[in-house]
């Protein structure tokens, strides 16, 4: 995980197309050698290497590999029950009614928003380097159809925040399944009723040759608040995964670390978790000390880093890792200049924060994206961000504006919260 990476080809191995399984044998040499293949390049790229744990990797696609085929199994017998035409009407249903789940979700928020039969809302959020994440959401009534538009995103960066339209779409998918109403198993039914425009050379759709690994765990966060800024349903939440990585040539750890969750109309913001559409919990105490050259100092809540309102921010945790061995450490994060931001009168969460405390006492602020050299007793400080607060602290009654009253009324009618809510209290 490379903070200063620039380049595709800084980034490990980049593996278009290989068939990793051939007549029923995993292709362990093809693999091998596309995964040690960045090594070739250390003369022209200092500092590009092959995989320093290569068993790990192996492990790790066998792994995959046999899921697959437990998948192909399981089909199969369903098939052999109930037949192949009645497993693909199964799946057409299933798409049909989130189709229908999305596009009665944006009816019934472009009436409650009071939006004309062709109606828009927008958002917008930026960067730590400034680069603009805009977003038009223009909304048929008639049709239950949308279209995202991302015109005026920020052009491609020269760093590693540029991600793939497909980072844009799971965004997109993912904000979807939140705000429908309707208990349905996530799948591309969703997106049937949504055009998306993303223009060609802006950060959400780069060249080839651009870096992207801070695409997917940090720029996918910020998509996701801003699209969700849009529906006007929640806060923003941290916006980062702050990706933490250390080793030397014999071996190499990366974890993720939690933060604040964005408040909502019905609820506070989660303290001390990973949001939105994450998919890594961190290695626990024990183990991590047992493996590895540190020692974990602190790992707390940081009290009062979330956004104050109606409804709090989440706060964002403090983990302190101290190293017993010189090594090279590298941390890749977003909000460290940007706070997330509160919605309709609820204040931002507090910015994050990535210190280097030395054996001697020396302090340094190490910003959002550094690698470092590290030596026997220097400590890294990683204070995550909280998230932002949904509506104003005093009471809506008194003074807040009608507009905003309306929009918050809005979200509040709707999303799987909302539905969940509703059938409790009906039971």
């Amino acid at each position: 995980m490379p903070p200063n990476s620039k380049l595709l080809v800084e980034e490990g191995a980049a593996v278009v197309s290989f068939k990793l399984v051939r007549n029923g044998h995993f292709q362990e040499a093809g693999i091998t050698e596309l995964l040690m293949a960045p090594g070739r390049l250390a003369d022209q790229l200092p500092g590009c290497s092959g995989t320093r744990n290569l068993s790990d990797n192996l492990s790790d696609l066998k792994a995959q590999v046999a899921a697959n085929t437990k998948g192909i199994q399981l089909v199969q017998e369903l098939i052999a029950e109930h037949s192949l035409e009645v497993v693909q009407a199964y799946m057409k249903y299933i798409q049909a009614n989130a189709e229908d789940a999305v596009r009665e979700m944006l009816r019934d928020f472009s009436k409650s928003r009071g939006l004309p039969e062709v109606g828009t809302v927008t958002a917008e959020d930026q960067l730590d380097d400034g680069s603009p994440i805009r977003l038009t959401i223009t909304i048929d009534r008639s049709e239950g159809s949308a279209t995202f538009d991302f015109t005026g995103t920020g052009p491609e960066v020269y760093g590693n925040l540029n991600a793939p339209p497909a980072v844009a779409y799971s965004a997109i998918i993912y904000s979807l399944r939140c705000l429908v109403t309707r208990d349905i198993p996530l799948n591309q039914g969703c997106l049937a009723p949504i055009k998306v425009v993303i223009p060609e050379q802006c950060l959400l759709n780069p060249s080839p040759i651009a870096a992207v690994v801070g695409g997917n765990v940090l720029t996918s966060q910020r998509v996701t608040d801003v699209v969700l800024k849009a529906f006007g349903a929640a806060a923003a939440s941290q916006g980062c995964m702050n990706n933490l990585t250390f080793g030397d040539s014999n071996m190499g750890y990366y974890e993720t670390i939690a933060g604040g969750a964005g408040a909502g109309p019905t609820w506070h913001g989660r303290s001390g978790v990973h949001t939105h559409m994450t998919n890594t919990r961190i290695t626990d105490p024990e183990i991590l000390e047992r493996r590895y050259p540190v020692v974990l100092r602190q790992f707390s809540l940081r009290k009062g880093s979330g956004g104050a309102g109606k409804h709090n921010g989440g706060d964002g945790v403090i983990r302190e890792v101290e190293f017993l061995r010189p090594m090279t450490a590298g941390i890749l994060s977003e909000r460290r200049s940007v706070a997330p931001f509160g919605l309709f009168g609820g204040q931002p969460g507090e910015k994050g924060q990535n210190l280097l405390i030395r054996s001697d006492g020396r302090v340094v602020n190490l910003g959002g994206k550094a690698t470092v050299q590290l030596q026997a007793g220097d400590v890294i400080r990683i204070c995550t961000p909280g998230a932002g607060g949904y509506g104003a602290q005093e009471d809506a009654a008194n003074g807040t504006d009608s507009r905003k009253r309306s929009a918050e009324r809005a979200a509040l009618q709707v999303g799987s919260v909302h539905e969940y809510r509703r059938l409790q209290e009906s039971a």
